[in-house]
C-alpha cells in the first residue's frame, strides 16, 4: 500500500505543478477515453468503432473494455439470435474487404472472429494523425455500488481486487494499476469512471481518493446523472465539493475532469442509448504519442468539452485566460469558478468568480482562491443529449492554484 501513496504524492505534485497550457508549440488533440466494442457489451465490431472516430476528426482512442483487452481470441455469433446480424455481416466484408472479416461454423452456428487491438490498429493508425491507446475498464462493486476505473496504456489485464467498503475497493484497485506501472516502468494512468452512476460515489469519498487525481466530469453513457437530481448534486458542483476539501485539507492536491462518451452503441442516435460523439477530451501536446497524451492528461494539460471549442487556455502566475473558437450565430458564456478563503476558513463553495458573455476573457487572480478553474457555457443545445439531459454545450478547463505557474 505504500507504493501507492508515493504515486498519488507524484501525481499530487504534477497537479499543483501544471494544469493550464502555454504558448510552447503544443497543438490540440481530440480523444476519448471510454469505449466499448463486442469485445465486451457494445454493439459494434473494433473496426467499426475505429472508423467512426476515425472518420469525425478524433486523434485518439481508448478501446476500455469491461475487465478485457482486445487480445487473443474472441468469436460472437452471426444471425438473428447472434450479435451481429447477417445484413451487418455483409456490411462490414464490404467496408472493409472480404478478406478482412473471418466467418466459421460451429455448432451449426455461424461465427465471426473479432478483430484484434493490434489488427485494428494496424487498419487505422497513422504516425501524427490518429494513434490508438490499450485500455481496460476495471468494472468492481462495494457496498452495492457500481466501482469502475478506466486504465489507459494497460499492458497486462488487472481483474477486480474487491473489497468490502466502497473506500477499501477503490484504494485497491488504484493500488494494482500503479504497482503494474511501477513494475513494468510504463506510462499508464487512471481515472474515476461516472460517479453519479447509480449515485456510486459521493463528492466526499472522491476527495478522498488517491492513487489517481483524474475522474469523469461528463459520461455521454445513459443513466449517469451529469446533472445531478433534485437531491443530489451534479458533476459540476461534486467537482467543487471535492477540490474544496482536498486542498482545503492540505494532504491532496488538484482533481482533473474528463468528458467521455462511454460508447456502446454505434447504429442509434436516439437519447436512450449510448451513442458515440458526446463528450470528448482536448489534450495539448508536442506530437501524437502514448507518452505525450498520458503525460499531458496527468499535467492537466487539456480540456474537456460536449460541443464548445477553444482556441486558447493559458495562465500565468497572475491571471487564467481562455479563448472560444467563434461559432457562427452561436453566443459564449465564460465562467471562472472557485473557493475562497478567508483568514484560514473556506467560504461558500465553487462560486462563480467572474462571467463573462463573448468569446474571451481574462480572470485576474485576487490571491485568496483555493482554486480557479472555467467552464464555457454555449447558447447552443447538445446535438445528441442522454434521455432526460437536454443542456447547453459546455467546456470545463482544467483547475489551478493561484500563484503557481
Amino acid at each position: 500500500m505504500k507504493r501507492m501513496v508515493n504515486i498519488a504524492v507524484i501525481c499530487a505534485v504534477l497537479s499543483l505543478a501544471a494544469g493550464c497550457s502555454r504558448g510552447d508549440g503544443k497543438q490540440w488533440y481530440r480523444g476519448n477515453t471510454h469505449t466499448h466494442s463486442l469485445w465486451s457489451d457494445g454493439d459494434a465490431t473494433p473496426e467499426e468503432v475505429g472508423d467512426w472516430y476515425h472518420s469525425n476528426g478524433y486523434h485518439f482512442l481508448v478501446m476500455t473494455e469491461h475487465d478485457r483487452i482486445a487480445r487473443g481470441e474472441r468469436w460472437v455469433t452471426v444471425g438473428d439470435r447472434g450479435r451481429i446480424s447477417n445484413e451487418r455481416l455483409e456490411e462490414l466484408r464490404a467496408r472493409f474487404g472480404r478478406d478482412w472479416v473471418v466467418t466459421r461454423i460451429r455448432d451449426d452456428r455461424l461465427e465471426m472472429k473479432l478483430k484484434t487491438l493490434e489488427e485494428v490498429k494496424s487498419f487505422f493508425e497513422e504516425p501524427g494523425a490518429f494513434l490508438y491507446i490499450d485500455g481496460e475498464e476495471i468494472s468492481d462493486r462495494a457496498e452495492g455500488k457500481p466501482l469502475h476505473f478506466n486504465v489507459l496504456n494497460v499492458a497486462e489485464l488487472i481483474p477486480t481486487q474487491g473489497g468490502d467498503t466502497i473506500m477499501e475497493n477503490v484504494e485497491r484497485n488504484l493500488a494494482a494499476v500503479n504497482e503494474q506501472a511501477e513494475r513494468l516502468g510504463r506510462p499508464m494512468i487512471v481515472h474515476i469512471n461516472h460517479t453519479n452512476w447509480r449515485w456510486a460515489l459521493t463528492p466526499e469519498q472522491l476527495a478522498g481518493m488517491r492513487g489517481t487525481h483524474l475522474f469523469e466530469i461528463y459520461n455521454g453513457s445513459t443513466g449517469c446523472n451529469n446533472y445531478g437530481d433534485e437531491t443530489r448534486p451534479g458533476m459540476d458542483e461534486v467537482w467543487d465539493i471535492a477540490l474544496t476539501r482536498r486542498l482545503s485539507s492540505g494532504d491532496a492536491g488538484l482533481l482533473y475532469g474528463l468528458a467521455v462518451d462511454d460508447t456502446h452503441n454505434y447504429y442509434s442516435f436516439t437519447p436512450d442509448v449510448s451513442h458515440p460523439g458526446r463528450g470528448w477530451i482536448e489534450v495539448r501536446a508536442v506530437d501524437l504519442t502514448v507518452k505525450n497524451i498520458l503525460e499531458a492528461i496527468t499535467a492537466g494539460d487539456f480540456y474537456s468539452s460536449t460541443g464548445v471549442e477553444l482556441e486558447e487556455v493559458s495562465c500565468t502566475r497572475s491571471r487564467y485566460r481562455v479563448r472560444v473558437a467563434v461559432e457562427e450565430g452561436v453566443t459564449h458564456t465564460i465562467q471562472f469558478i472557485g473557493t475562497r478563503m478567508e483568514d484560514g476558513v473556506v467560504m461558500e463553495t465553487g462560486v462563480i468568480l467572474q462571467e463573462t458573455t463573448g468569446d474571451v476573457a481574462t480572470y485576474r487572480f485576487d490571491g485568496d482562491e483555493l482554486y480557479v478553474r472555467a467552464r464555457v457555457v454555449s447558447s447552443k443545445l447538445q446535438e445528441h443529449p442522454a434521455a432526460g439531459e437536454e443542456a447547453p454545450e459546455y467546456a470545463w478547463t482544467q483547475p489551478v492554484i493561484p500563484g503557481r505557474k
